[in-house]
């Protein structure tokens, strides 16, 4: 552990999760004094590749790197940095009991029906071309609304002219599509229960939503237009550790200081202005502004304070919906499982437990009422099949996203850990039969682990719900919206700010350029 190599900078970062390294990166290039403070031993937040059975490493939180748009990586030109990926373009395998599983992304097995084929590629198409008209809108910070500034009525004019321009047939569908379920919507257009509930799960992933509750047509889209519309899956070598590790690359080679293992313990504020931080340690560093990496939580009522906010926003981010129920489970197998149906090559991508878009819903039913799904939907990936290095030679490893866990189990998570994760095994299991007779070692991590783990208030992978009311330009709340923060001087740039979650760092990119913009 080092201590800061100066007194003061202009600007210090909390948190070296990717948001603040690529927040980092850019403010150093522009030839600001970076110093980016992280609490943890290591990098990258939940974005991280570490070991959890002896020889056996995995990427703890997200499995596949997707939602980060092509332009960014270019510009942090991060393959310079050590990033490799093991595979890209891999396909979405949407898996059935029967054997008769389907291949989204090359051939289908079974081959859908000549309606339902025909209709995936016009809502590919339609879905792409809403997406490429929204991702902009993820670039910059979102207008405010009921201001007289002209930089928002110019941005809320770019935004209609971006709509606009998609026609008016995609306009009159986005606007019809934009508040509904997902469910009702792929009732309209699809036949096939397999291929529903894959798309289903695309849209109520990482939420605290079934395919039934409204909004979920929104937050596929909003996962969708992150990269234009496409949908291709990426395993960088040595797992998602590996792009934290060269984020930090490119920000220490842009002249940021990076420091681990150096927890904040407050935000400090002198005459009405976030002025610096003071540290665990108990030193302090003086700053010009001081961008906050955490959670909105964590930023506003623990770092900095009640005492210097107004009563109405602590009200606000006290209500703020944080909680998580997303869990993942890590599986260390002697040997590769023999799923019925599927070759190794179909292994290599990303397997789906969701026959249908109502099994969803009634894993969600369990969520309401402090209770883990009987059977859970399951995002799985074989990871080892394309990167061996992360288990020992002729072993494997299963990276399994579990949905529904909730942070509050009404029997409580250590009674119900094992009993979890026994159910997530037998589900997975009823496609491989000699899964549990492969598995050395697990480790399931359920929301509240990764509140402690990852310093994420609630353990909710995107720091606070996408929802209408949490979304866009009241995204976390009002008044804290454009990364900007009612105490002058201080700035957010993590997941809990627009556009969200996810490994993307739109969110860092885009509170640099805000704070490059307002201070000189």
């Amino acid at each position: 552990m080092s201590a800061p190599a100066r007194s003061r900078y202009d600007a210090v970062i909390i948190g070296g999760g990717h948001n603040g390294l690529v927040c980092a990166t850019y403010l150093a290039r522009a030839g600001r004094s970076v110093l980016l403070l992280e609490a943890a031993g290591r990098l990258g937040g939940a974005a991280v590749t570490r070991e959890f059975a002896p020889g056996f490493r995995v990427s703890a939180g997200a499995h596949l790197l997707h939602l980060m748009p092509p332009g960014l990586l270019r510009e942090l030109n991060l393959g310079a940095h050590g990033l490799k990926m093991a595979a890209a373009g891999l396909p979405t395998v949407a898996l059935s009991r029967d054997g008769q599983h389907l291949l989204m992304g090359g051939r289908a097995v079974p081959t859908l029906s000549s309606a339902d084929a025909q209709a995936y590629t016009e809502w590919r198409r339609l879905l792409g071309r809403i997406a490429a008209a929204l991702h902009p809108v993820l670039n910059e910070p979102p207008p405010r609304l009921g201001t007289d500034a002209w930089s928002d009525r110019t941005a809320l004019m770019r935004l209609g002219w971006r709509l606009r321009r998609l026609g008016r047939r995609d306009l009159r569908e986005l606007l019809r599509v934009g508040l509904m379920n997902i469910h009702d919507l792929l009732e309209e257009r699809f036949q096939s229960p397999l291929l529903k509930g894959a798309l289903a799960l695309d849209a109520v992933l990482g939420t605290n939503y079934g395919p039934r509750s409204p909004g979920t047509v929104l937050s596929l889209l909003y996962r969708l237009a992150a990269t234009h519309g496409s949908d291709a899956l990426s395993l960088p070598e040595g797992g998602l550790g590996a792009v934290s590790a060269a984020l930090a690359q490119a920000a220490t080679a842009a002249g940021a200081e990076v420091l681990t293992s150096q927890p904040v313990a407050r935000i400090l504020v002198k005459e009405d202005r976030a002025c610096g931080v003071a540290l665990a340690s108990g030193a302090e560093v003086s700053a010009g502004v001081v961008i906050s990496n955490a959670d909105p939580k964590r930023t506003f009522l623990d770092l900095l304070g009640a005492e210097h906010l107004d009563a109405g926003f602590v009200r606000r981010i006290a209500q703020l919906r944080t909680h998580g129920v997303t869990a993942k489970l890590h599986l260390a197998l002697q040997r590769l499982p023999q799923f019925s149906g599927l070759d190794a090559a179909a292994l290599r991508g990303r397997l789906l437990v969701a026959p249908d878009a109502d099994y969803l819903e009634r894993a969600y039913n369990h969520a309401k009422y402090g209770e883990y799904s009987q059977a859970p939907m399951l995002e799985v990936t074989l990871p080892t099949l394309t990167d061996p290095a992360l288990a020992p030679p002729g072993q494997h490893v299963a990276s399994v996203i579990v949905q529904y866990a909730p942070y509050r189990l009404a029997e409580g998570w250590d009674g119900g850990r094992q009993r979890l994760t026994d159910i997530v095994i037998d589900t997975l299991g009823a496609h491989a039969p000699d899964l549990r007779q492969c598995v050395m070692a697990s480790e399931l991590l359920v929301p509240t682990d990764i509140e402690r783990e990852f310093g994420i208030t609630g353990g909710h992978w995107h720091h606070a719900e996408l929802a209408f009311d949490q979304f866009f330009m009241v995204r976390p709340v009002p008044g804290a919206t454009q990364y900007r923060t009612p105490l002058p001087g201080l700035f957010l740039c993590g997941a809990g700010c627009h556009p969200g979650g996810g490994v993307m760092g739109l969110a860092g990119r885009n509170a640099a350029r805000q704070v490059m913009h307002e201070v000189a």
